[in-house]
Order: structure tokens, then C-alpha cells, then sequence
């Protein structure tokens, strides 16, 4: 596992330093200690080293004094204490140290006003294990529990998943002062795990989750801030004549077992609706990390019309991607994928199923979902 994202750090820091961003548990940590055995290391969520550097920015300086030009010092969740950023800015310059600084919230770090480093460090982003990261990969147990390494690989991965929804809650949340109300936050969350993959109805949700709309509009932006989700924005063909599209988003979070912790789903039959979405959110977090590992500048999107045909994903110019998690494929499931690729004939129309085998109807390929993820891997 991580290969192909210690080659990529190691190439990046190469050069300069590196923000390298991502949920909690995604194995920054022990990425960078794979890659990094003797770098120097301050972890923020420590309470002695929290509060040490933060009475005493000046102290980072003194303590990294002794290492040599070219050294590698880890700065964990720097979001914590952006006013180190200008100490570190200094040792770049001075000192020719680099820096790898992880965090779950570049934006709030942005919205802070704090020095970024002018460009002095790159930002990388941190996904669940992928596709070629597994060394045993299996489709029912990822849209169980997820992908997030130390759960995956866990004997009690339930029990992990909600230990972290509530250390999220704690931490992520409630200690960084992100939302007011954590019971009105924990409700919200688990309506919006619910309709995930739907579109975002903000009133209708706020109705559900006993909160006024505005904040409901708050609270998605927290989760795409600490990088627990995003909102997939339609996509809107460039040909004048095309049908009109739907304007709401649906919102995926990251990972598919974080959604049944959310909902208190233990397990997921195939062949089930169920199981169906979790496929669903499942192809969107492998989609979303190749984009980012890849450096495709193209947001995934959607397309739904208002006469209800509709495409799961787009990843503009490249492909128009329907997934079907449960049962065989027939040639309705493939009208809105028709329709797409008449008003768009730039993307390569694909159907990801759950049968056995692949086969090309009316040009369109239906791929099994381990055929489609070697596919997408593979083409990089």
C-alpha cells in the first residue's frame, strides 16, 4: 500500500515543501513515516507540543536548529496553529529545511489570512486507499466499512468506524469551534448520510433534521472545509440545443463506510438499494482521488434533465460514468447515458455494474466494477 504516494510526495518534496491535506485516517501519518523514517516531527493534536509552540511560536526555530539543509521536519495538523506558518516560512528561506505539513481543513487555514508560504510549498490532497492500494481488494467489504486504511484493515472495523464519527465530532467539530449546537450537527449528520447521492434539497433536509435551512447550507460547508464530502455540481453541456439540466448538487462524503456509521448500517446485502448507493459512493471516492492524484484539473459533476433522465458522474471532456450496484443490466439503464452522449459527444459513456462480466451494448461499455477501476488506473 502507498507506493504510488510515496513516489509522488517524494518527488514533490524533491523540490520544496508540501501541504498535504486529507481526513483524518487516511495514513498520512504512516505514509510519512514509510517515507520518512528520520524526519523531524511535531504533532499538534499532542497537548504538551500544542501548547508549548502556541504560548512560544519562536521555539520551532530553536528546536530544528541542529538539522542539517534539506532536512524534513512534519508539522501534523497545522491547521491547529497557523501562526507557526511564519516560522516555518522563515526556515525555508534560512535554514533550507523542508517541510511537510498535514492538516484536515485548507480552508480554514485560507480564511485565516495566514502565510501560505508564497508558493514555496505545494498542496496535496490524501484519499482513502485507491484501487491499485490494495493487496487484497474486495467490493463488499469497502462498501461496508470504507477504505480508510487502518479501518479496512481492521479485525473490529465497525467498532472503529464509529469511534471515529464521534472523534470527528469531538475534535474535528466541537473542539475547533467549526459549528454551534453539536446535537443539531449530529442530527444533520446523519440526514445528510442518508441522502447522499441524492440531489441537495436544503429545505427539505432542514425540515428532517429539525434545523433551519441557512445552517443546513453552514453545515455542508463544514464538511467540504475538513474535506468529509463534496457537493457534485451539474454539468452543463456546452451545445446550445441541449436538454435542460437539473441546477441542484448531491453531496458524496469520502467514504462509503463513514456513511453507514453515520446511518448505524453494520452491514450491506447485494442486491439491495442499499448496497446499490454505497457502490455508487464508492465509484465517487475512486473517481475523486484519481482526478487529484492524476492533476486533472476537472471537477466530477452530474446530469440529470427535468424530464429525468440522468448520468451519476462526469469528469468533463473525458467520461459520462452510470452506476448500477445491484442486479443485471438492462437497456433502460442506458438512456440516460444515450442522451448524454448525443448533447456531449465528448465523453466516453461507460456503465459500472455488478455483474460478472464486461460487454459493449449500443457502443456503450458495461463494465463489472473491478474491470472499470483497472481501466481507470490503468489509462492514468
Amino acid at each position: 500500500m502507498f507506493l504510488d504516494r510515496i513516489l509522488s510526495l517524494e518527488s514533490d518534496l524533491a523540490r520544496r515543501s508540501v501541504f498535504l491535506f486529507g481526513p483524518r485516517q487516511t495514513g498520512k501519518t504512516t505514509l510519512l513515516r514509510r517515507s520518512y523514517p528520520d524526519a523531524h516531527w511535531f504533532n499538534l493534536l499532542k497537548g504538551e507540543e500544542f501548547l508549548r509552540l502556541s504560548a512560544e511560536p519562536w521555539r520551532l526555530r530553536e528546536e530544528v536548529a541542529h538539522l542539517k539543509p534539506g532536512s524534513v521536519v512534519v508539522v501534523d495538523e497545522i491547521q491547529r496553529l497557523p501562526s507557526l506558518l511564519n516560522e516555518i516560512h522563515t526556515l525555508i528561506e534560512e535554514q533550507e529545511l523542508r517541510f511537510v505539513l498535514t492538516g484536515s481543513s485548507p480552508v480554514k487555514l485560507r480564511r485565516g489570512g495566514v502565510n501560505l508560504l508564497g508558493g514555496r510549498a505545494r498542496t496535496r490532497y490524501l484519499s482513502p486507499l485507491v484501487y491499485p492500494e490494495f493487496h487484497s481488494w474486495d467490493l463488499d467489504r469497502i462498501v461496508a466499512v470504507g477504505s480508510l486504511p487502518s479501518i479496512y484493515l481492521s479485525d473490529e472495523p465497525w467498532e472503529d468506524l464509529r469511534s471515529y464519527v464521534g472523534t470527528y465530532l469531538q475534535q474535528e467539530v466541537q473542539a475547533e469551534g467549526l459549528v454551534r449546537g453539536i446535537e443539531s450537527f449530529s442530527r444533520f449528520l446523519r440526514v445528510a448520510a442518508l441522502g447522499a447521492g441524492e440531489q441537495t434539497i436544503f429545505e427539505r433536509i432542514a425540515s428532517d433534521a429539525q434545523v433551519p435551512a441557512r445552517t443546513i447550507r453552514e453545515y455542508y460547508g463544514v464538511l467540504q472545509e475538513t474535506l468529509l464530502g463534496r457537493l457534485v455540481q451539474p454539468h452543463r453541456p456546452s451545445r446550445v440545443d441541449s436538454r435542460k439540466p437539473v441546477s441542484r448538487g448531491k453531496f458524496y462524503f469520502f467514504d462509503a463506510g463513514v456513511v453507514q456509521a453515520l446511518v448505524g448500517r453494520r452491514s450491506v446485502a447485494p442486491g439491495t438499494e442499499e448496497y446499490g448507493r454505497a457502490v455508487e459512493q464508492y465509484i465517487f471516492t475512486e473517481l475523486e482521488a484519481w482526478t487529484r492524484y492524476n492533476r486533472i484539473d476537472r471537477e466530477i459533476a452530474w446530469w440529470r434533465t427535468t424530464g429525468g433522465l440522468e448520468v451519476d458522474f462526469v469528469v468533463p471532456d473525458r467520461y459520462a460514468i452510470e452506476v448500477k450496484g445491484g442486479g443485471s443490466v438492462g437497456r433502460g439503464d442506458l438512456k440516460g447515458l444515450q442522451a448524454l452522449r448525443n448533447d456531449d459527444p465528448s465523453l466516453t459513456p461507460i456503465l459500472v455494474c455488478t455483474e460478472s462480466r464486461p460487454r459493449v451494448v449500443d457502443g456503450i461499455d458495461i463494465l463489472p466494477v473491478r474491470d472499470f477501476l483497472i481501466r481507470l488506473w490503468g489509462e492514468g
